[in-house]
């Protein structure tokens, strides 16, 4: 069994499988620039391994992902960008889509075991996934447009797994669902107490598909869920960026510290 590090991304591998857990317990995970690039590079360097056949996302200290870190932005927030000044926060969020289109993208089975809060980026992670197996204590969310900040980037995967009504549901209220409501509405596969042993089970039922076959067949997917020939990674960060630099996302993120409502809800 081999280990890996990468700042907060760990990585072993036990024969045809690999493990990436998010190993930020601090944060509950959340994607920062560094774990952002972390994860993309290892979607790069699985996507050229053929003695991997599985791949199996998680988190660490109990949750999954809190979500985009908003440490990097926090200058921005409801500030306008000068005039003919280039917007240095737009490669930032369109990077985040490129890992998310490489998540999809990996020839390998991804399997995604939620274990606690999976928020805004963290369920567009659970969103790529080939398998989605959650523990009770599991719990989905995208709640950007109550903080008024745009699920930029999520939308379209959201969309791809769920289909609209479903990907409307969750984008544009915010609701929280439970394990058992997120296999419902066809978020998560299965609940398991034990997520480790029924993550081995899964990838036990998996090995009869052929390796080969299965990239191929995701391959296929992938085109037919590509995004319209317009950049969608570039067009959905300007409009995060620019929500961001709202006053209403300013007001949003100030009541989310205070606990209070904000202003449109009180």
């Amino acid at each position: 069994m081999d280990r890996a590090m990468t700042g907060k991304l760990q990585i072993i591998r036990d024969g045809e499988v690999e493990h990436w857990t998010l190993n930020d317990p601090a944060t509950r995970n959340a994607l920062t620039e560094e774990l952002v690039a972390a994860l993309r590079e290892a979607c790069a360097r699985a996507a050229a391994d053929t003695r991997l056949r599985f791949v199996v996302l998680q988190g660490s200290g109990g949750a999954f992902c809190a979500g985009g870190s908003l440490a990097g932005f926090s200058e921005a927030i409801g500030q306008r960008l000068p005039a003919g000044q280039d917007d240095p926060l737009l490669a930032i969020n369109a990077g985040f889509g490129a890992l998310l289109e490489g998540l999809c993208a990996l020839p390998q089975m991804l399997l995604v075991a939620v274990d606690g809060p999976a928020m805004g980026g963290g369920l567009g992670l659970v969103c790529c996934a080939d398998w989605v197996l959650a523990a009770p204590t599991a719990l989905f969310a995208a709640p950007e447009v109550t903080l008024g900040v745009v699920p930029a980037q999520i939308a379209v995967f959201a969309h791809r797994r769920l289909g609209d009504h479903a990907a409307r549901r969750l984008l544009l209220t915010g609701d929280k669902l439970s394990a058992d409501q997120a296999r419902a509405l066809g978020l998560a596969d299965e609940v398991a107490s034990d997520l480790p042993a029924a993550v081995a089970q899964r990838i036990g039922m998996l090995r009869r598909a052929a390796p080969g076959a299965v990239a191929h067949t995701k391959a296929l997917l992938d085109m037919l869920n590509q995004p319209p020939a317009h950049d969608f990674h570039g067009l959905a960060a300007i409009k995060f960026v620019a929500n961001l630099r709202s006053p209403e996302a300013a007001e949003g993120l100030a009541a989310f510290a205070a606990k209070r409502k904000p202003g449109w809800a009180a």
